[in-house]
């Protein structure tokens, strides 16, 4: 149950806005999209911002979709973890992994299931959102998997943006649709 009343589904204004948020997710709002219409100057920045995460980085997609994921898992932000889960599969990833990052940390350890990339990423996610302050080791290891600094800057970027998201999710209660 949310903690504070969406705002209607059939909302429209202000309507510049509305209409570029109805746009980006083909049509229909979200829960998430009513909440945060609860304040349309956060709703823009957080519209504008979280569309250039999601479509105007260099990070390859799946790798993008696998933190987002496991952020999901561990802050307990199911919305997140479903919205993301098709995307994750999108781009390459399996019904193997998926079950496998329900337990997240576990994950870390399955050399089977992901790649030296994928398992660097997840040793990333595990200590950026738990302790916040990443090893030089888990570092070191993201560095060496990725292409270029570009692409880590990237990741910690989706990491720290997703923490964000999932905090708001679940700190409001916003229930899947």
């Amino acid at each position: 149950m949310p903690r504070i009343q969406y705002q209607s589904a059939d909302i429209d204004n202000p309507q510049v806005l509305v209409s570029s948020i109805r746009a980006r997710r083909g049509g229909a709002l979200l829960n998430l999209d009513r909440m945060l219409l609860h304040s349309p100057p956060f709703a823009k920045g957080w519209n504008e911002f979280l569309r250039e995460v999601r479509n105007g980085l260099t990070l390859a997609p799946k790798l993008r979709e696998l933190a987002i994921c496991g952020v999901a898992v561990l802050n307990n932000a199911e919305y997140e973890f479903l919205h993301h889960v098709p995307e994750f599969m999108k781009s390459g990833g399996t019904a193997a992994q998926v079950e496998a990052l329900r337990n997240f940390e576990a994950a870390a350890n399955e050399a089977s299931l992901f790649d030296n990339a994928e398992r660097a990423v997840i040793r990333l996610v595990l200590e950026m959102t738990r302790a916040v302050q990443v090893s030089d080791a888990t570092f070191a290891a993201a560095k060496n998997a990725l292409p270029d600094d570009q692409s880590l800057v990237e990741l910690v970027g989706v990491i720290a943006a997703y923490n964000m998201v999932s905090r708001f999710l679940v700190a409001l209660g916003v229930e899947p649709e």
